[in-house]
């Protein structure tokens, strides 16, 4: 896995090849029960459908740790939508950043995922908060999880 952040405080861009659809990857993205298995036991909610909500709530179900709006949508090619740190008080009031996930079919059934975290430019704190580790923590455990159906730690 890459971190080819250019301005970590404007942009950034990780890449990874998962041994998995891309319908699989999108359903991993897109439903509760595979992020809160991946994502800091967090549980999404949304349809995908651009203007409608996309939020993560905490592993208790109802606080918000993202309260943001899908942006733009092409099952299961590409999902945007806003972000906004709300799971730190600090950040939470910073305005929202986006994030693009890509997912391009490879031969060898296998994706490229690439997610992009921009609009970072006045919400230094986010940007903080995601770089690195944050993502890169996501982004294995999601690719551990498809890959072998076990989440990186239980």
């Amino acid at each position: 896995m890459t971190d080819t952040t250019a301005t970590r405080e404007a942009v950034q861009i990780y890449q990874l090849f998962i041994k998995a659809t891309p319908e699989a990857i999108w359903d991993a993205i897109t439903k509760p029960e595979f992020t809160r298995r991946y994502f800091y036991g967090s549980i999404v909610e949304t349809t995908g459908v651009p203007g409608t909500p996309f939020r993560y709530y905490a592993p208790d179900g109802e606080t918000l740790w993202n309260d943001e709006t899908v942006l733009a949508s092409d099952p299961p090619r590409r999902l945007v939508v806003g972000w906004r740190s709300l799971y730190n008080e600090d950040a939470a009031g910073e305005p929202a950043s986006r994030i693009t996930w890509d997912i391009d079919p490879q031969d060898g059934g296998f994706s490229l995922l690439t997610v992009t975290h921009d609009q970072l430019e006045q919400s230094p704190i986010t940007a903080e908060s995601v770089s690195g580790l944050g993502w890169l923590m996501v982004l294995s455990g999601l690719k551990t999880l498809l890959e072998t159906g076990s989440p990186l730690s239980d």
